[in-house]
């Protein structure tokens, strides 16, 4: 299965909570943090509320 690596670009501040919530729950704490991930719809889900914060490309 195909993972994802996730690195966040932009701060979370003046962002929605829902937003935040996202980012913890997919590992992001601050800017330049990176997470890894299974590329399944849960997880392509959560990516799609944060695109804005995010950069997602595909690790073998």
């Amino acid at each position: 299965m195909a993972r994802l690596k996730v690195t966040q670009t932009r701060s979370e501040i003046g962002c929605k909570q829902n937003q935040r919530d996202t980012l913890r729950t997919i590992g992001l704490k601050r800017i330049g943090d990176v997470a890894v991930k299974e590329d399944r719809p849960e997880i392509r889900g959560m990516l799609n509320t944060v695109t804005h914060l995010i950069r997602v490309e595909e690790v073998d």
